[in-house]
Parts: C-alpha cells; structure tokens; sequence
C-alpha cells in the first residue's frame, strides 16, 4: 500500500517516518473525497510531472495516484491491518496532458478474504477518458504494522508541491541505457517503512524509457515480489519493439529480486512519440 499521507503506525515501522509534510509523493498533489462507495481523486498536472523530452503527464505519476487511491480503499477491507500491493497496471487510451486538471474515481472489484482487488478511470479535461489502472493488495503478514486510529481516506489538497522533476526529487538517476537507480529515502517510505510502490514504478518507467528517449509510456505494469527494504532500488530493462521488461532488484539486500514490470511505448503502439521500436 502507498497511500500518499504518512502517519505514524503502532507497528515496528513507526520511527521510519517524518511525518506526512515531507512527504515525497504528497507533493504530488492528490486530493480525495468518498462518493458512496468509492473513492473520487483529483490532481493538477504541472511541468515537474512531465517526462523528460516528452512534455507530457508521467505514466508513472498516474501508477502512483492509482495505487494511493485503490489502497487508500483496501484500507477499508483490511483496516486496522495495513494492504500492501502485489500487482498494478495502467493502460492509457492516449498521450498524457501536458497541463490541466486529472480526475480519477476508484471502484472496489473484489473484497475478499485473501485478495482486494480495485480499479481507476482516469479522465482529463472536459471528461475525456485518459487511461484506466487496476491493483491487487494483500494484507501485510506482519500484524504489528497496523493503521493509525485517526487514519482517513480523504487526502487534502496540499500546499506544498514538487518544486523540481520528479526524477530529481525522488534521486532516481539514468545509470545508462536501460538502467536506472532508485535510493531509499526516508520521505519515499510507505506506511510499513519500506520504499513506495509509486516510486518503484518510477525507476521501472526511467529505466524503460533510457532505451526510448523522448517517448512515452502508453502501459506500465507492475508487479511486486517482496517489499523493498533498503535499496537502492536497480532497474534494469530490456526492449524489442517498444515492448521493455524490466526487473526490479533491492540492492543493499542481497540484491533480491523486489518487483518485475512490461512497459511499452507510445511510439511503437504507433501513437505520438519518439522512441524507436526495434531491439535494444
């Protein structure tokens, strides 16, 4: 689970945070209000969210609003234990906006016992449908990480917004081509104290789009082996034909394999952007 405010839990993970005004993804901007039964969120997109060369919404930024607001609605099923993620995709119809305002409404597909399961359809200006994610959570098999008691579902806007490129801010760096390295920082945390599912799909999408650059992603799908304790986080990527398959690996702990994720880009689905298809 990533919700994007942090508070403070019973659990042993309670002293790895800083509380939710430093919190990196926070400044993402992601505002949430309940409507019955599901979760509606909204966000304005500005250049610090943009991919580099593309000009355009980050897939990325849209992984991690998704996966804030289907696990801000696992919370419900599991709560006082905390969900954590095991698979998030996003599908975009088309480019991403440059500029504007993202609405999103997230519904529950399956409460069970075992496995939650949500959806999110995201719409840009005037409603026009943008992309639609979907994500699977579990809850976490430690059950002394539990939800505070004053936990919320309904984020507030907040005043503090990303002052630089995402990338920047988060330290994930293009190491060359099809590699890209992800720190653990202590404002990139989730609420169990391990590194944020939103940042993983970040360094999965920088190190898809070091072979594609100028390009954009049209799908990003992630799924998460076991949690990211301490990082760095390496991606490394391969592509053939604007297809990559990325492996996500925790350096600082044995190098463990931590998440593996498919991304393509738009230029190979023969929409708008740069990238090459071919091999890499």
């Amino acid at each position: 689970m990533t919700p994007s405010h942090r508070t403070r839990t019973s659990g042993p993970a309670a002293g790895a945070r800083r509380g939710p005004a430093r919190d990196l993804l926070a400044e993402l901007g992601l505002a949430t209000r309940r409507d019955g039964d599901d979760l509606r969120g909204t966000a304005l997109v500005t250049a610090a969210m943009h991919v580099p060369g593309a000009g355009r919404l980050r897939t990325s930024v849209l992984a991690a609003w998704a996966d804030t607001l289907t696990g801000l609605l696992a919370t419900q099923a599991t709560a006082p234990r905390v969900p954590v993620t095991l698979e998030l995709d996003v599908q975009l119809y088309r480019p991403a906006p440059a500029s504007g305002t993202v609405d999103a409404t997230a519904k529950v597909v399956k409460a069970g016992r075992s496995v939650f399961v949500a959806s999110v359809g995201f719409t840009a200006a005037g409603g026009e449908p943008l992309a639609v994610a979907h994500a699977s959570f579990m809850t976490a098999p430690d059950p002394g990480i539990t939800l505070p008691a004053a936990f919320d579902v309904e984020l507030p806007r907040r005043r503090k917004r990303l002052s630089m490129p995402l990338a920047e801010r988060a330290g994930c760096e293009r190491r060359g081509p099809g590699l890209a390295v992800l720190p653990r920082s202590d404002d990139g945390l989730n609420i169990s104290g391990t590194i944020n599912g939103g940042l993983i799909a970040l360094v999965a999408e920088e190190a898809a789009l070091s072979l594609a650059p100028g390009d954009a992603l049209c799908s990003l799908g992630l799924r998460y082996l076991q949690p990211a304790r301490t990082g760095p986080v390496v991606a490394t990527a391969r592509m053939r034909d604007g297809l990559a398959q990325v492996e996500l690996r925790d350096s600082g702990n044995g190098d463990r394999l931590t998440g593996i994720a498919t991304a393509r880009t738009f230029g190979a689905a023969g929409a708008s952007g740069g990238g090459r298809a071919g091999d890499r």
